[in-house]
Formats: C-alpha cells, sequence, structure tokens
C-alpha cells in the first residue's frame, strides 16, 4: 500500500481543494452570480455529456488499465497504444455527423419545456467528446503510476476555471450565454494539456499491427462502453430527467444537495486513481493475497475516511442550508441520502477495480444495465407518478446503488473468496452511527449573530461541532487501531 497511500494523499489533498473550489463556486457564486436558469442550464448540459461520455471513450480508458501491464515489451505496449488510442473516433465521427445532420429534431425534443436548451445542444457532444479523450490520456499516465498530474487536471482545472469565469460574469466582462462558451473551449484545452503530459510520459512508436490478443481487447471495449454507459445514466438521470417535469432551476437546486452529499467520495476516487492500475496489475500476475489485501485495507481506510466526513456533513447540514439562498432550501433529506450511498461505495474499497479487471468482468454489462433500468424505473415513480420531488431521485439512487453494491460483496466472495470485512469495520460502523446520533440532533445555542448580513452564528455552530467531532472520531479510531495505515502515519506525527 506504500505507493497507494503517497499517492491517494497527494489526490485527496487535490481533490479536497477541488472540493473547496467547488463547494464555493456551488454554494456561493453560482447561486449569486448565474441566474438560477443558466445554473440549471449548465447542470443539464454536464450532466448530459457525462450520459454521452462512455459511448464516445468506446471503454478505451478501462481498456488501457486493465491490458497494459500485460505486455512486458516496448513493441508489445507500442501496438497496444496505437491500436487502442484512434478507437473512441470510430463513435465520435460518426455520432457527431448524425447529430449535426439531426441537429434540429434533437435539440428541439430536449427543449420542449425549457428552451433555452436548444442554443446550447452542441455544447453537449463538444464537452462528451473532450471527457472522453482526457480519459484515455489520464489512463495512459495512470498506467505509468502517474496519477497526480492528471488527478489536478481532473479535479481543479474545470472549478477554477468556473471560479475565474463566474467573476467574470459578475464584473459584466463576459455574458451569461458566454459562460458557456468559454467554459467549453476550457474543456478542450484541458484535454490537450492531459495529452502533452501523456506523451510526455510515454511517446510510443506508433505502428498499424495490432497486437495478437486484439479481437479480446476490442470485445473488452464494447463490454465496458455499454456498461460505462449504463453506469452514467446511474449517476445522471435524476438531473437529465429534472427539465423534462419542471423548470430547469430546479435542476440547479438539486445538484447543489447532491454535491454537499458527494462530498465525501473525495478519498474514493483518490485512492481509485491509483488502486485500479495497481489491482489490474496484482491480478494479471495472479497475485490473489496480494490483490485481498488490497481489497481489505482499501475498504476500510475508505471507510474510516468516508464516515467521518458523512458524519461532519449531516450533523452541520441545516447549517450548510441557512447560509444558501432560500430556494435551495430543503435538500438535507437528500443530502443524507446520496452521502449514504457515497459512503457505502467507499467501504466497498477496490472492489469495482477486482471485477473490472479480472476474468469475470463481462458481468458488469448486465449488472449495469439491470441497475440503469431500475434507476429510470424507480425514478419515473417516485418522481413522476408518486411526486416525491427530488427526495424520490435521491431515494431511487440509494435503493439501486445499495442493492447493486451488495450484490458485488456477494459477487466478488462467491468468485474470490474474498471479502473486504474484518471485525475492525464492524467496529467503525459502530463508530460512525454512534457519533451521528450523538452530534446530528442539536446545535450550539447560537443566535441571530450577524456581521455584514453573514449568519456567523450559522459558522460557529459549524466549526464548533466539526471540531469536537473530528477529535472524539481520531481519538476512537486510534485508541481501537482501526487502521494499521492511519496508526503508522500517526506515530511519525508524534515522535
Amino acid at each position: 500500500m506504500g505507493i497507494v497511500l503517497k499517492q491517494s494523499f497527494k489526490n485527496t489533498l487535490f481533490i479536497y481543494l477541488g472540493f473547496l473550489i467547488g463547494g464555493i463556486n456551488t454554494l456561493f457564486l453560482y447561486t449569486r452570480f448565474l441566474e438560477d436558469e443558466y445554473y440549471g442550464l449548465v447542470t443539464f448540459l454536464l450532466s448530459t455529456s457525462n450520459i454521452l461520455m462512455p459511448l464516445i471513450a468506446l471503454g478505451v480508458h478501462h481498456t488501457i488499465i486493465k491490458f497494459y501491464s500485460s505486455y512486458f515489451t516496448k513493441i508489445e505496449q507500442d501496438k497496444f497504444l496505437s491500436s487502442v488510442l484512434f478507437l473512441p473516433l470510430l463513435v465520435a465521427i460518426p455520432m457527431g455527423y448524425f447529430g449535426n445532420l439531426f441537429y434540429e429534431e434533437i435539440s428541439d425534443y430536449l427543449s420542449i419545456n425549457n428552451p433555452i436548451i436548444k442554443n446550447y445542444t452542441f455544447v453537449i457532444y463538444l464537452i462528451a467528446f473532450t471527457c472522453a479523450y482526457f480519459e484515455v490520456f489520464y489512463a495512459w499516465a495512470r498506467v505509468q503510476f502517474h496519477s497526480v498530474f492528471g488527478n489536478v487536471l481532473k479535479e481543479l482545472w474545470n472549478r477554477v476555471v468556473v471560479m475565474l469565469l463566474l467573476f467574470a460574469v459578475f464584473f459584466k466582462w463576459i455574458s451569461k450565454e458566454e459562460f458557456i462558451y468559454y467554459l467549453t473551449g476550457f474543456y478542450f484545452l484541458r484535454m490537450f494539456v492531459m495529452m502533452v503530459y501523456a506523451f510526455y510520459l510515454y511517446f510510443p512508436k506508433f505502428t498499424f499491427s495490432r497486437p495478437d490478443n486484439f479481437a479480446e481487447i476490442f470485445r473488452f471495449s464494447l463490454y465496458i462502453i455499454m456498461a460505462g454507459s449504463a453506469g452514467a445514466i446511474i449517476l445522471d438521470i435524476d438531473k437529465f430527467m429534472i427539465p423534462g417535469k419542471e423548470a430547469i432551476q430546479q435542476a440547479a437546486y438539486y445538484s447543489v444537495a447532491v454535491f454537499i452529499g458527494s462530498f465525501i467520495e473525495a478519498p474514493s476516487r483518490a485512492m481509485m486513481n491509483i488502486l485500479q492500475p495497481l489491482t489490474s496489475k496484482t491480478l494479471n500476475e495472479e497475485n490473489h493475497t496480494e490483490v485481498a489485501s488490497l481489497y481489505k485495507k482499501s475498504s476500510i481506510n475508505l471507510l474510516l475516511i468516508s464516515g467521518l466526513f458523512f458524519v461532519l456533513i449531516n450533523a452541520n447540514v441545516n447549517q450548510l442550508f441557512n447560509l444558501l439562498p432560500q430556494q435551495y432550501a430543503g435538500g438535507e433529506l437528500v443530502v443524507f441520502m446520496i452521502s449514504f450511498v457515497k459512503m457505502y461505495n467507499g467501504f466497498l474499497g477496490n472492489n469495482g477495480a477486482i471485477i473490472n479487471n479480472s476474468q469475470y468482468y463481462k458481468i458488469t454489462l448486465p449488472y449495469s444495465f439491470m441497475m440503469a433500468i431500475s434507476v429510470y424505473a424507480l425514478n419515473w415513480l417516485f418522481y413522476y407518478k408518486l411526486e416525491m420531488g427530488t427526495d424520490g431521485l435521491a431515494l431511487a439512487t440509494l435503493i439501486v446503488i445499495f442493492f447493486a453494491n451488495t450484490g458485488k460483496i456477494l459477487f466478488v466472495k462467491r468468485k474470490f473468496s474474498m471479502n473486504p470485512f474484518t471485525y475492525k469495520s464492524w467496529l467503525m460502523i459502530g463508530i460512525i452511527m454512534g457519533i451521528y446520533v450523538l452530534f446530528t440532533f442539536w446545535d450550539f445555542p447560537f443566535h441571530s449573530l450577524y456581521i455584514w448580513k453573514v449568519p456567523v452564528h450559522q459558522m460557529i455552530n459549524i466549526l464548533l461541532k466539526s471540531i469536537l467531532i473530528t477529535i472524539l472520531y481520531l481519538y476512537l479510531v486510534m485508541k481501537l487501531n482501526i487502521s494499521d495505515e492511519i496508526t503508522k502515519l500517526s506515530k511519525r506525527f508524534y515522535k
């Protein structure tokens, strides 16, 4: 876990810095500098491009992670990289052609209830294309075990750009319409920067020769593209469906609650950047003992960190919403459900990497399709039929991902005789539940303290509760020696 912890620590810092900047953007700048209609429009465009991106990428970023470490000579590696680099164009070029040919029909359909979407429909394809090739070059760097720079581009670049553009809108240097065009341009620039860095790390000798197992590579890509597309539907279909029923502003209100709940996934994203290629390498080497070790260690460490942020967020969620404009209030239940899902995702550790990089990767296709159909059906039931509002969208996500994650644990247990559980897992769950109950249902008695119309009493409450929660949480973690890695890290600071 040495290389994992070292790069994961750096990645976590950049991811949380990105979340901090994203939090400022989401909670304060978007909500005040950009009209709710345009904020909802940006949310819709980005969510829809996220659904489209896996289809354009053709699963190549996952293919690179899975197969690269199975080649041991430069000639073999160059054949492999040369053969997969241009595969996304097989989808991107026809999609762009037919999208242009039927642009009016597509844009009219998407903008039935919200006409503002019509003039920006083409942005969906452009951002999806740039994100697809960004992920390809990011995977290129990750298989060289250099994930930090790509992580900076992924987590910081867009958020810093958005912050600068929002200030440009505030000072009237650009219009709200130009905001979207400039943002699209910076997505292209990020893709090119990642490409240059990937080629700097490893520049292959391009060849038309294909690797001997190219048929297997192509089959894997087709499976992953369909599974990835289904996975993207699970993550973003809710924000895509909102403009079909309500004003597009509602997508903005919902996205704020989802962002707050998603804050805890940063450690998982950081660790998985390096765990995926490492898991692939150990599986290719048939080192199942190391895979099992990575499984348990990643699970307990991610549960530990995710659990802390789960408690911090939900214990302070009322104060967080009181800091926002009134129209964004009422998302506390959404935050709880989304944050619970993200914590459960963290508990799985490298479970997904084990499945995707093993001989059983084909199971991801029917599994993902089943999840996509389920989340769409439940969204339709809760949101459209039962009129549960955005709480229904979050509940659909919670139900589907909870049962899907449980199924993944059982699958790995059956096929690999591995599970993420140790007795420390149950201790950790007990700590999380206990501190959540202890701190969630009360607040410090500070009221009506304002400085320049800023509700300082809410901030003081958040700060004091967060300090108490963190001290008690870390004390129990250290006292019970929940994580060997965290204990060793703490001893380095207390020598």
